[in-house]
């Protein structure tokens, strides 16, 4: 049972009654999951590979589709590291590997930042790894220009969108990080050794050249979707963050994790990940009962919902203002700078009831 506030004893809340029965994996609906991922991405990667000597057109269009699959076999990596797409650890381990590998990425390393991320999202006080670089006003302000200009240039939307996604999958990901221990350096050690198999065998067969070809458009388009995705659910209009003792589990997860609202297409790519306040409070629940727990339980319903269309705006917000309680935009910033009284009486009739 998860504590509510940090150094105070579990709390029996609503929302524990509520995803108690979602959280046990379902055999079947795992084994369909997989198999209605990583069919269709090795066949559409066979259909590249033949279209290759057509018309390299074709081959992007049907990489599109592949990155789809590969965003999709990616959920399924990212449930097998919370242990909870199969009941044996065993099976979720091997499945993790698997598709690690396919995804670019380094199971032990993720895991260990990603625990990181769910221990602290929406802790100003616990930034770190695992998280979107988020800097307060006061923070921003008070840093030296070099690292004002660099957070401008990894916020920027192209820089965030196609360069890092790119860089972090195929150059960062290939190197143990400096935070890891033994066991998270070993896991990139044989991810990498994977990989290169892969590679050595592709190049014997269809050639570096096509491999490369295939592999890093779709890399790059699955890499963006999953960047955007994990940016837009914590990084959105109404979120809220809190310091320290203020921090609260629960909070965290209602109001520092949106509910992302997508057509039924992107919805079944993206594994159900839109539901991300309900993943947060139980990380246990399998990508594909998520859905389900939301629609019984009006208390899920209740969250700051994010569209396709409205999450646009999460682009253009980059600082947390802890005066007024929200994220804004450097345009904003400037208006602060000139007229910070003006500001101080805002944000205080916002508070006021």
């Amino acid at each position: 049972m998860s504590e509510t506030k940090r150094g105070t004893p579990p709390v029996e809340r609503a929302w524990q009654k509520a995803v108690a029965k979602h959280r046990k994996p379902v055999m079947r609906s795992s084994v369909w999951q997989l198999v209605n991922s990583l069919a269709p991405y090795l066949a559409l990667w066979g259909l590249m590979i033949w279209t290759l000597n057509i018309s390299y057109w074709i081959t992007l269009a049907i990489g599109v589709v592949a990155s789809g699959f590969l965003v999709r076999i990616f959920i399924i990596f990212h449930d097998c590291g919370h242990g909870s797409f199969f009941k044996s650890r065993r099976a979720n381990r091997v499945t993790e590997f698997i598709t690690g590998v396919l995804t670019f990425t380094p199971y032990r390393q993720w895991r260990h930042d990603h625990a990181l991320h769910h221990a602290n999202a929406g802790d100003l006080d616990r930034r770190g790894p695992g998280d979107i670089w988020t800097l307060t006003v006061r923070e921003y302000l008070g840093a030296p220009l070099w690292k004002r200009l660099s957070y401008r240039v990894v916020r920027n939307p192209f820089v965030l969108l196609v360069v890092a996604p790119l860089f972090v999958f195929v150059v960062q990901y290939r190197f143990p990080s400096r935070a890891g221990g033994k066991r998270e350096r070993i896991g990139v050690f044989w991810t990498d050794c994977a990989m290169l198999a892969i590679v050595a065998l592709m190049s014997l067969t269809i050639g570096f050249k096509a491999y490369v070809l295939i592999q890093l458009p779709v890399i790059m388009l699955a890499g963006t979707a999953g960047v955007w995705l994990f940016y837009v659910q914590h990084q959105f209009e109404d979120v809220q963050w809190k310091r320290g003792q203020e921090w609260d589990y629960e909070e965290a997860a209602f109001s520092g994790s949106s509910y992302y609202e997508l057509p039924r297409i992107l919805q079944w790519f993206t594994g159900n990940i839109g539901f991300h306040h309900i993943h947060h409070l139980s990380p246990a629940i399998p990508n594909y009962r998520l859905e389900r727990c939301h629609r019984e339980n009006p208390m899920f319903q209740k969250v700051p919902t994010v569209t396709l269309w409205s999450s646009l705006k999460s682009l253009s917000i980059h600082l947390w203002d802890e005066k007024g309680q929200e994220l804004i935009g450097f345009g904003q910033l400037k208006a602060i700078r000139r007229d910070p009284q003006r500001h101080s009486l805002s944000t205080s009739s916002k508070r006021s009831p």
